[in-house]
C-alpha cells in the first residue's frame, strides 16, 4: 500500500550562503495492508522529514513515494489533495482547524468530505469523542479553546474518523494519560485489523512494541557526509 523507493532529501540554507544539507539518501521500504511500521533512529535522523515527504508537505529530491497508485514524489497538487481526502490520513501532534467550528464538526469533516451521510458522520464523531473522553459539553465549542491534551485527543478522533487505507501517525500517544493511551492503541489495532497500512513515530517504547510489526531505523538512510 505504501512503497518508498530510493528517496533522498536535502535542505538548502538560503540565509547561510545557500549551503546544502543532505538529510536522507536511498530510503527504501514497503508497508503492506494491515501492517504498522515504526520509524526509529537518532534525533535529527529524518523521521519527521520522511513522514512529511510521504504526506506531500516536503518534496523529495529523488526517488518515488507510492501510496496506492499515486506517486507523491511526482503528483500534481490536485492529486495530493485527492489522496489526502480519501486514502492517506495523518495524525500530527498539533491540531490545526478553522476557528469557531464546533468540535463535533471538526471530527466529522473527513467523513463529510468523502460523501458520508451527515447523520452517519456525526454518529461516528460522537463515538470517537466519547471514547477519547472529550466531555459532551465541549462538543459544540471550538477545540481551539481547549487544553493541549484535549486538542490532541480531538486531533486523534479526527484522524481516525474516516477509514483511511493508509495512515501516518506522529507520536499519537505522547502526553496522554493511561486511559486515553489505551484507547489510541486500540484505535490503531482496529485500523490494522481492517487493513490499513500505517507508518508511525512512537517514542513511547511499550506502545511501539505493542502495535508495530517491525521497525525501520531511519538513521540507516543518513548520507555519509551528514553523519
Amino acid at each position: 500500500m505504501i512503497r518508498i523507493e530510493d528517496v533522498s532529501k536535502s535542505f538548502t540554507l538560503h540565509n547561510q550562503g545557500s549551503a546544502v544539507i543532505p538529510v536522507m539518501q536511498g530510503a527504501t521500504f514497503d508497508v503492506m495492508p494491515g501492517e504498522c511500521v515504526a520509524l526509529t533512529g537518532n534525533s535529527g535522523a529524518g523521521k519527521s522529514t520522511l513522514m512529511r515527504m510521504i504526506y506531500g508537505n516536503y518534496l523529495s529530491a529523488s526517488g518515488h513515494i507510492w501510496v496506492g497508485e499515486t506517486d507523491v514524489a511526482t503528483a500534481e497538487p490536485r492529486e495530493i489533495i485527492a489522496l489526502r481526502r480519501a486514502t492517506l490520513g495523518y495524525v500530527s501532534q498539533f491540531l490545526r482547524v478553522v476557528p469557531r467550528v464546533p468540535t463535533l464538526e471538526v471530527v466529522a469533516e473527513p467523513l463529510l468530505t468523502v460523501g458520508v451521510d451527515k447523520e452517519v458522520a456525526f454518529a461516528k464523531a460522537r463515538d470517537l469523542l466519547s471514547r477519547l473522553n472529550i466531555p459532551e459539553t465541549l462538543w459544540g465549542l471550538s477545540p481551539t479553546t481547549f487544553s493541549g491534551g484535549e486538542q490532541q485527543r480531538v486531533n486523534i478522533a479526527r484522524g481516525f474518523a474516516h477509514d483511511y487505507p493508509a495512515m501516518l501517525l506522529d507520536e499519537p500517544t505522547a502526553s496522554l494519560d493511561a486511559t486515553n493511551r489505551e484507547t489510541v492503541l486500540s484505535l490503531i489495532e482496529e485500523a490494522k485489523a481492517r487493513g490499513a497500512a500505517i507508518i508511525g513515530i512512537f517514542h513511547d517504547a511499550p506502545a511501539r512494541e505493542r502495535v508495530a510489526d517491525r521497525e525501520i531505523n531511519v538513521s540507516a538512510f543518513t548520507p555519509a557526509k551528514a553523519a
